[in-house]
């Protein structure tokens, strides 16, 4: 009787520190899962003014813009991924925003680095050309060449042949959102609101204004896309 209750005890010991020494294991596996294997920062604003100092305003979602408004974009890198940035226009008209071109992946493409859409401090004003515009961005951790010869195809063909290539790429990017559907965006995390620019007078804010304030931190694992649509009146 005794060895029988000395035995039983020596098991549930054993069960129970089997148990406690799992948990570590499953509370690494899921660390793991949650860290993308694509991260970068991505800032989309519009120029906003109080008063006369202007300031940026994140552009997230679909949203409402007028003919004069002024917007930029940031793209830097945090891990080794490739990013682009497709922009259709009202009129159909399609342009490859980033990288600047293809060739850009092995000339100039570095993480940590910045990249500014339009280049430079400029910011790009919308025209009198009024309707949806369309903003894609996409993110992989392997260059999508399907969607690079669509958009060579695009380019290189004659300007009034264009429009029909310009919808084959919109397709292919639909269509790589349908391939990665069950890889899962982990954050989109704002990495700061740039309300300190508010109170700077207009030169100073002209000098200092930086899209790059309004920045959101993307982690996503193996696909990430996101579509912005902007209603320009």
């Amino acid at each position: 009787m005794r060895s029988s209750i000395f035995l039983a005890a020596v098991l549930s010991l054993l069960v129970v520190g089997f148990r406690l020494g799992e948990q570590p294991i499953a509370s690494t596996q899921t660390v793991q899962q949650n860290d993308g294997n694509i991260d970068f920062e991505w800032a989309f604003g519009v120029l906003g003014y109080n008063g006369k100092t202007p300031f940026p305003i994140p552009i997230t979602r679909d949203t409402v813009l007028k003919s004069g408004d002024e917007i930029k974009m940031m793209v830097k890198m945090t891990k080794e991924c490739y990013v682009y940035a497709v922009y259709l226009d009202s009129q159909g008209d399609l342009s490859l925003l980033f990288p600047y071109s293809i060739r850009q992946f092995q000339t100039d493409y570095i993480a940590a680095k910045p990249y500014y859409i339009p280049k430079g401090r400029n910011w790009m004003m919308l025209d009198k050309n009024t309707g949806k515009e369309i903003f894609f961005i996409v993110g992989s951790t392997e260059r999508l060449l399907d969607l690079e010869a669509k958009l060579g195809n695009y380019y290189s063909a004659d300007p009034s042949n264009r429009k029909p290539l310009a919808l084959e790429v919109v397709s292919e990017i639909r269509s790589l959102r349908k391939q990665y559907s069950t890889f899962a965006t982990l954050a989109e995390k704002p990495l700061s609101i740039g309300g300190n620019i508010r109170s700077l007078d207009t030169v100073q804010a002209a000098r200092r204004l930086d899209v790059a304030d309004i920045a959101t931190e993307i982690s996503a694992q193996n696909f990430y896309s996101k579509t912005i649509t902007i209603d320009h009146q």
